[in-house]
């Protein structure tokens, strides 16, 4: 009788690491890691999961140091910056951001840039290519962008930074480039 409680509870531990074992490999996020992600390591402009994307101004947005997103980090930024936090799997933001790249080419005098803030870097700039969203976007599978500047923990979210400071927040989404204008034009 003790033979077969042993057997048996060797049997349940058994199936219960096998389980865990297959639950665990079925939830593996299969996004690129980190450093692939971004396109950035080994002079790369995008890693083979990651589609190219325009390239971002180098150093910190907001005070936070990010990968860009299928492309390089080169150039300098504006003193102005329009910053479009999305996700690639949020319906508003897909709405929203062919505006912020419409709002982007009417005024040249902000530096108008995007936070995916989502780890699945591929996706991300899957959907700005086709969304035909030629924005720069850093990458952000952290949430560090928006913890260090105390955003809302929703998407969209657009902030308006002066010198690396945040300006202004708006937790809304924009559907036209003249409404982010306006909104722009009514913080500085």
């Amino acid at each position: 009788m003790k033979r077969t409680v042993w057997a048996s509870v060797v049997a349940v531990v058994a199936l219960t690491a096998l389980v865990v074992a297959g639950a665990r490999i079925l939830l593996i996020d299969d996004a690129p890691p980190a450093d692939n992600a971004t396109g950035e390591s080994a002079g790369a402009s995008s890693a083979p999961d990651v589609p190219a994307r325009p390239d971002c101004p180098d150093g910190a947005i907001g005070g936070v140091d990010l990968p860009c997103l299928g492309g390089r980090k080169a150039g300098q930024g504006k003193e102005i910056a329009v910053v479009n936090v999305w996700a690639w799997w949020c319906a508003p933001c897909r709405e929203e951001l062919p505006a912020v790249a419409d709002f982007a080419r009417a005024h040249p005098e902000y530096e108008v840039v995007g936070v995916h803030a989502d780890g699945n870097a591929a996706n991300g700039a899957a959907l700005l290519n086709d969304l035909g969203v030629d924005l720069p976007s850093y990458q952000d599978d952290a949430n560090r962008f928006a913890g260090t500047l105390g955003l809302p923990g929703v998407v969209p979210v657009t902030v308006v930074l002066r010198g690396g400071e945040r300006v202004a927040v708006f937790a809304r989404e924009f559907t036209s480039a003249d409404e982010l204008a306006d909104a722009v034009a009514g913080v500085l």
